[in-house]
């Protein structure tokens, strides 16, 4: 009776190791697991935001051009669709082929319509650990109003008597092309900001409304501006064009660029 007492402990207790033993084996990759596809869809939204703000922003620019010729050049819009969003960036992300991997085929402008149709579409590979690296394809489409330029208004005025200003500007433009007008934006990394400069060879700074705290990957700024910027939404990239009577803007100086 004593050594059964003694002996029960003891083969209770192996069991007891034995289980959890069996258990760690199966919890913990199932953990990691976990903590991988959580990390994959926190990257899958970033990416997928970045290009959807990267692709409005190519596409603005792209309508512009169709007001000249009304057909869309879906590699321009490619081009910069991977520049605003930073080839670097691309090429580390879970899209299949990086920045290569971005596609605008099947983009057009409606002839009827005067619409811009846009569509990107990419491959991103998902976490399953299969032989060949199993890939799912996403795509992000919208629409956007072709440009149709600036108008004068219906008062009969000579087309010299009208310039643009912008809602913040000092200066008023007599050709709605400058380039004081239309940011040019790039994305640069934040590494690297403190040792790129602007046309007039300053610095860049953090911008007030956006570029708080550190951030991770890139930024985006322009040639003539001397702030970067966290988020491509930011309203200091945008520029709000309105068309005037040159009457209208007394105390204004004119560009030097544009302005004769």
């Amino acid at each position: 009776m004593k050594s059964e007492r003694a002996s029960a402990p003891e083969i209770t207790g192996r069991k007891s190791t034995g289980s959890v033993t069996i258990e760690a084996a199966f919890g913990i990759p199932l953990f990691l697991f976990a903590v991988l596809c959580l990390i994959w869809l926190i990257e899958l939204q970033s990416i997928r935001f970045s290009i959807a703000n990267a692709a409005q922003n190519a596409a603005k620019s792209a309508a512009e051009d169709t007001a000249v010729i009304p057909v869309l050049n879906v590699w321009k819009l490619r081009s910069d669709i991977v520049a605003l969003t930073g080839e670097e960036r691309l090429d580390r992300s879970i899209i299949k082929g990086g920045k290569d991997g971005i596609s605008c085929m099947g983009s057009y402008v409606s002839t009827q319509t005067g619409e811009m149709n846009i569509r990107v579409s990419y491959e991103i590979q998902l976490p399953i650990p299969l032989i060949g690296q199993p890939s799912a394809e996403l795509e992000q489409s919208f629409k956007i109003s072709a440009w149709t330029g600036y108008m004068s208004g219906g008062d009969g005025s000579d087309g010299a008597d009208i310039v643009y200003v912008t809602d913040n500007g000092d200066v008023y433009h007599e050709d709605y092309r400058c380039s004081h007008l239309h940011l040019s934006i790039r994305a640069v990394s934040f590494d690297e900001i403190q040792e790129v400069r602007n046309e007039g060879g300053g610095i860049y700074h953090a911008c007030e409304k956006c570029g708080f705290g550190n951030p991770v990957g890139n930024v985006y700024i322009t040639d003539t501006g001397d702030r970067y910027h966290n988020s491509l939404n930011c309203s200091g990239l945008k520029r709000t064009i309105h068309a005037v009577k040159r009457t209208e803007v007394r105390g204004l100086g004119g560009c030097s660029r544009c302005v004769q």
